[in-house]
């Protein structure tokens, strides 16, 4: 146990995910209507389309497999790649809790049209269509590709690079498509995911990092 606990030990990061979720829940139940409804006029010009719910349920394994991958095989990347994802989550429920926001987009769909219709029925019967700015399927999936093209230990696996670019692009593509956020949440997405990229991968991470190394060695 001793051993599994120092060589495992840094999985405390992930009780973050226990904090997290009564919250998001309870902020689900709280922010029903009286929101700000986020729609601009390009959302309207994208059609609705069911078939994307495939790469928007692949998210799920996408993130959570990209966690367990650095889990087990690169501490310093499963830290770097927990702190871009937990703290912008962070910030995502701070802004909806202090500026709630809703979308008006989502479409009735029939269950019994065929399985991705079915699908699409039970996310929205299971999730509600507010608190979707900025858009935390878009943020996490640019996260893990974030992680995935910084790790040194898949760099010259050009091939896992390019399907997590690929599966990227799907899931900020599903949400829009299956009208369950507004491009407004997806802009939102990507200017958090530059700014936290700057902290934890970027110039303000580099200096930190060679900072430190001075530091020790002066």
């Amino acid at each position: 146990m001793k051993n599994l606990l120092k060589k495992y030990g840094h999985i405390w990061v992930c009780g973050y995910i226990l904090l997290y979720l009564p919250y998001f829940f309870w902020l689900e139940s709280v922010i029903t209507d009286n929101y700000k409804i986020m729609h601009v006029a390009l959302d309207d010009m994208i059609p609705f389309s069911e078939y994307f719910i495939i790469p928007y349920m692949i998210w799920f394994v996408y993130v959570s497999g990209a966690v367990l991958y650095f889990f087990f095989t690169d501490k310093q990347d499963y830290y770097r790649l927990c702190a871009f994802l937990f703290i912008g989550m962070t910030i995502s429920m701070m802004i909806c809790t202090f500026y709630p926001n809703g979308t008006d987009l989502r479409v009735e769909v029939d269950p019994h049209k065929n399985i991705f219709c079915y699908l699409v029925q039970k996310i929205h019967d299971s999730d509600t269509p507010a608190n979707v700015f900025p858009s935390i399927h878009v943020y996490n999936s640019l996260g893990v590709h974030i992680s995935v093209m910084n790790s040194e230990r898949l760099k010259n696996h050009r091939w896992i690079r390019r399907i997590s670019f690929i599966v990227m692009v799907s899931i900020c593509m599903s949400t829009v498509f299956l009208k369950q956020h507004s491009v407004a949440d997806v802009t939102g997405a990507l200017v958090l995911a530059y700014v936290m990229y700057q902290f934890v991968y970027g110039n303000v991470y580099v200096f930190s990092r060679r900072t430190a190394r001075q530091k020790v060695t002066g």
